[in-house]
């Protein structure tokens, strides 16, 4: 076992949730709203999902290449890498929790309105709340998606260890040493966490369903 990749991937997944999700909220929240160019910017922020991570890894190479923030490089870095997650993770973190926006009831917006709640009262006691189950779901996305990123890191951090060198470049590069041994234990590893994140997203979305059908019904 690579400890050193493994935390590493752990710290990335961590730092990325953490400055994903509060966008991923706020750039929901307006793209529900917006109506000129709403097409246009959801294809823009999908874009990672289609893009081959070469291609997605060659932009960034080529924008951060030379660059640094209060001296520390943005290439070959922990910072660049983090930069990569980021971009690459904005699909999964903003079309859950904009899906659960949507799915507010109008009705219940304008009921607040009346009643007198200003929009930030509306959205952190009403939309918020209703929301959570998309909020969790992006949550648990971007942290199995980070775990398994590849092609994008590798181009813009390389294989440094305790640097760049994640889970799965560590596979890599076992696999290309021929240790198929602790290749095997790696990719198990990361099948495992991952497995594990969406069984328990399951699990709470199905649950949630099945009683709201439940109490339906009866």
């Amino acid at each position: 076992m690579d400890i050193d990749a493994i935390l590493l991937s752990l710290k990335l997944a961590a730092w990325t949730l953490v400055l994903i999700i509060p966008f991923g909220v706020w750039a929901a929240h307006k793209l529900v709203r917006l109506d000129k160019g709403k097409p246009w910017i959801e294809a823009a922020l999908a874009l990672p999902l289609v893009l081959p991570p070469t291609v997605l890894g060659y932009y960034l190479l080529i924008g951060l290449g030379g660059k640094s923030i209060f001296g520390v490089p943005l290439v070959f870095s922990f910072t660049g890498i983090l930069i990569a997650s980021l971009i690459v993770n904005l699909p999964f973190a903003i079309q859950p929790i904009q899906r659960a926006f949507e799915s507010i009831n109008p009705e219940i917006r304008e009921a607040a309105q009346v009643s007198g709640l200003s929009h930030w009262q509306i959205f952190r006691l009403i939309e918020l709340p209703l929301a959570w189950r998309g909020i969790t779901s992006a949550a648990v996305l971007t942290f199995a998606h980070t775990l398994g990123e590849f092609g994008v890191i590798l181009m813009v951090g390389g294989a440094i260890p305790s640097e760049t060198k994640t889970v799965s470049i560590a596979i890599y590069d076992k696999v290309q040493s021929f240790d198929t041994s602790g290749a095997g234990a790696l990719a198990l590893l990361l099948l495992g966490i991952s497995l594990v994140a969406i069984a328990v997203s399951y699990g709470v979305f199905g649950k949630s369903t099945y009683y709201r059908r439940a109490k339906t019904n009866a």
